[in-house]
């Protein structure tokens, strides 16, 4: 990354947070339901895209792609030298386009950490699911691994991208468990598995697992019947809220489990094909 200059930041924009991720014109994914989600909770977060879509790739037309890296690597540079970051408390990452913008952002986070410590990073290592398998670019699962993840404060990985970030199989719970322990590198506190294998696990719930180093909390919740894209990014950015607002880490997993529930709910009776936020939050 090219050298940078501060500004003084006497009249920098306030911000409470950023979200690096993808983004869509018509959808519910990304930042596009990261930046609504973190606005309904009272906090202003400004948005960095990766890859700009006209949609999710599950519809039958797609336009758009991954945003070129020296634009990337700018958008990043261009928050620094405009001291954006001076009362920023936190940072979410999600989809990534390219291992290039994997390593454009290990660099800037890394700076960011270096002049502001207090700054919590959640890094989401957006690869997949168990119903589509791996969506990424296949270098990127070690782009996460080598780079990103030791930068992380959390990280919120999905089963099937706890697997390929670990590579270890963890059909159940204790295995998970020892797998997202492994994770726990550099400076990562803790790591959140959603959908988390359940041991006995009715049919009717999912679970998330919160792993730290000597702790295990697990978060059971209900399971709504309905495909809709987008909601691990909804949960990472109502976790964040969540932190914003003060709660704690277990806190903060609880209340945006409940919140994945209640918006999943609120779309399904509302027969919408897309994650819709209810008025109030």
């Amino acid at each position: 990354m090219t050298a940078i200059l501060f500004g003084d930041g006497q009249r920098a924009l306030h911000t409470d947070i950023i979200s690096i991720q993808s983004q869509v014109v018509y959808g519910s994914v990304g930042n596009s339901i990261a930046v609504p989600t973190l606005l309904q909770a009272g906090f202003r977060p400004m948005a960095v895209p990766t890859v700009l879509l006209s949609n999710t790739p599950h519809y039958p037309s797609l336009y758009g792609g991954a945003i070129p890296d020296d634009w990337f690597n700018g958008y990043l540079t261009g928050l620094l030298e405009r001291d954006a970051l001076r009362h920023v408390k936190g940072i979410i990452t999600g989809y990534l386009g390219s291992v290039g913008q994997a390593n454009i952002l290990a660099d800037w986070l890394a700076l960011v950490r270096d002049r502001y410590p207090h700054i919590w990073i959640i890094i989401d290592p957006v690869m997949g699911d168990t119903d589509s398998g791996i969506y990424v670019k296949q270098e990127l699962p070690q782009a996460y691994s080598e780079r990103l993840l030791p930068l992380a404060t959390g990280i919120t990985p999905n089963a099937f991208e706890l697997e390929r970030l670990t590579g270890r199989a963890s059909p159940i719970l204790s295995q998970a468990v020892d797998a997202a322990r492994t994770l726990l590198n550099g400076h990562t506190q803790w790591v959140a598995v959603t959908s988390a294998p359940g041991d006995d696990l009715p049919a009717d719930r999912m679970q998330v697992a919160l792993v730290t180093a000597k702790n295990v909390e697990v978060v059971v919740h209900p399971r709504v019947n309905a495909e809709l894209k987008g909601t691990g990014d909804l949960f990472c950015s109502a976790l964040a809220g969540k932190l914003l607002q003060g709660a704690s880490v277990a806190q903060a997993v609880k209340g945006a489990s409940d919140r994945v529930v209640e918006v999943m709910r609120h779309t399904v009776a509302r027969d919408f094909d897309e994650l819709a936020l209810p008025e109030h939050a």
